[in-house]
């Protein structure tokens, strides 16, 4: 952060000795390494407790910070903590790692790519080159996933405990008994009692189960099962048209399973309904039954088979996944007791400097209000670590890509026309069919298409959806454009490699302005 400044740290004495050009003061130095989220004075300048040493835990000088959960916000916090000088006591009642390792994002897309590959065996586009329906033994994919996911927990979350002094792991669970107060509660041991000098709350969320008549009786799925499943069903009756339950149900598909999506409202009736529009055509000519604006009414187990009542349709099927959104873990935690308030789906609410409503208490990850993606948890646990150690560090979450790793997958960022309308941003929009992107055309995979959204009097990128195979990595250019401020000219002048799929943003950027039909392949 400034030229020609060399340091050597020592966290364990929390001094650094600095070697400067002429000229650079001492306050310089230390305001950079304070933006930079650590603490630091002129040494002999200290002549009061600083914020991130006020009210200390009794360990000599270092701040006690206690973590609730061990996933990604956990980590990211715990790790950033720990760089910063301080003792972290990390407490997990369960597996440590949280959602995405064990559970979500890694066996998911495990399962996915496996699907792909069997779908692609099957139904690739090339003369000249056999197709054949795989054999697909589940048994053997899930222990490979298992054993991957396992990998990773250890390599990534436990041995970076072990490895760390610093931080101290506590397998049990946690409660608040007071405002700065947490009893917890060890399977193998007595009891143990913190008062740490900050908190951060990261419990994450778990599979919502609707209030559906004879559903709890049953032994449905949640993804947390589906995941682990070493069986393929005939049949799988998939309920929700989100993320999660559009991901499932399309990998399932592919690994041999009739599939029935009963979806509340359209498919990601969240996002531009383009997108769930196309998908649902996709869905449908890979054989999944989508039944949009279908509640269940009923569910019924006989020992074998569900028999699932909806909209006047009698469906039954060998398994139900039930995917139908998530919800904050945070109803055991007491937190009346420490002020910490929720809104009414039981988030907790913060700051964007990750603050409760109590004193000294933070929350990142899933369990609050957040967008429920681990790029967001990560982020947030490091700013939350950065803000309990003296530093001052903001979450902004102007600019959030996300993506449904489907095939086509969808992906988007920034503001769609309904979003921008309600904004009151008069907007201008122009949608790419994908059979105009080279790349597409050379892969026979032309399904698909790529919006940009643009404020009409600037030309200011405002967000962009993609609905096209690879989408995922294209939206991230998107995002980095709208952080830029970048204009759709800008965009449509840039510089893209050819034959890639991200070069459809600058092609969907000179349709603004531009007949793509009279323009050669790769004209700038």
């Amino acid at each position: 952060m400034l030229p020609g400044v060399r340091a050597k740290v020592s966290f364990e004495q929390a001094t650094a000795v600095v070697e400067a050009p002429e000229g650079v003061e001492a306050a310089s130095l230390a305001e950079a390494v304070r933006r930079a989220g650590y603490g630091a004075a002129p040494a002999g300048t200290v002549s009061a407790p600083s914020e991130a040493a006020a009210a200390r835990s009794g360990d000599g000088d270092t701040l006690h910070v206690a973590i609730i959960g061990s996933g990604s916000a956990a980590f990211a916090g715990a790790i950033r903590a720990a760089g910063a000088g301080a003792r972290v006591t990390m407490i997990e009642a369960g597996t440590v790692g949280g959602t995405c390792v064990n559970i979500g994002c890694v066996p998911s897309k495990i399962l996915l790519r496996a699907a792909e590959v069997a779908h692609t065996v099957a139904h690739h586009p090339f003369a000249g080159i056999g197709r054949s329906k795989p054999a697909v033994d589940r048994a053997a994919l899930a222990a490979q996933g298992a054993a991957r996911v396992a990998e990773l927990r250890r390599t990534k979350y436990e041995d970076i405990v072990a490895g760390n002094p610093a931080i101290e792991l506590v397998h049990g669970f946690a409660r608040f008994t007071g405002p700065a107060t947490l009893s917890v509660e060890r399977p193998d041991g007595p009891g143990l009692e913190l008062r740490p000098d900050r908190i951060l709350i990261t419990t994450g969320a778990a599979p919502f189960v609707p209030p559906i008549d004879g559903l709890a009786g049953t032994p449905f799925w949640t993804s947390t099962e589906a995941l682990a499943a070493d069986e393929t069903p005939e049949h799988l009756v998939v309920l929700g048209g989100s993320f999660v339950a559009a991901e499932l149900a399309q990998a399932f598909r592919r690994l041999g399973s009739e599939v029935t999506i009963l979806a509340r409202s359209t498919l990601l009736s969240r996002l531009d309904p383009a997108l769930g529009e196309g998908l649902r055509e996709a869905f449908e000519d890979e054989g999944i039954r989508v039944l949009s604006g279908t509640v269940p009414e009923r569910v019924e187990h006989d020992g074998e088979k569900f028999l699932v009542s909806a909209g006047g349709w009698r469906l039954e099927a060998d398994r139900l996944l039930v995917a139908v959104g998530r919800r904050p873990n945070t109803g055991a935690l007491n937190l009346e007791i420490a002020g910490v308030a929720r809104d009414d789906s039981g988030a907790i609410t913060v700051s964007d400097r990750l603050e409760t409503s109590a004193a000294g208490v933070y929350a990142a990850g899933d369990c609050t209000a957040l967008p429920q993606f681990v790029y967001v948890a990560a982020a947030a646990g490091t700013r939350a670590a950065v803000n309990m150690t003296g530093g001052d560090a903001k979450l902004d979450l102007h600019v959030v890509p996300e993506v449904v790793f489907t095939d086509p997958q969808v992906a988007v960022v920034g503001l769609d026309e309904r979003a921008a309308a309600t904004a009151g941003i008069d907007a201008d929009s122009r949608t790419l069919p994908l059979e105009a992107v080279p790349r597409a055309l050379a892969n026979f995979e032309t399904r698909g298409f790529i919006k940009l959204v643009a404020e009409r009097q600037t030309g200011r990128l405002l967000g962009a959806q993609v609905l096209a195979p690879q989408g995922g990595e294209v939206i991230q250019s998107a995002a980095l454009a709208i952080t830029a401020g970048m204009t759709i000219e800008d965009l449509a002048n840039h510089l893209f490699p050819y034959l890639t799929m991200v070069e459809g943003l600058k092609l969907a950027a000179q349709t603004f302005t531009r007949d793509l039909s009279q323009l050669s392949c790769c004209a700038g």
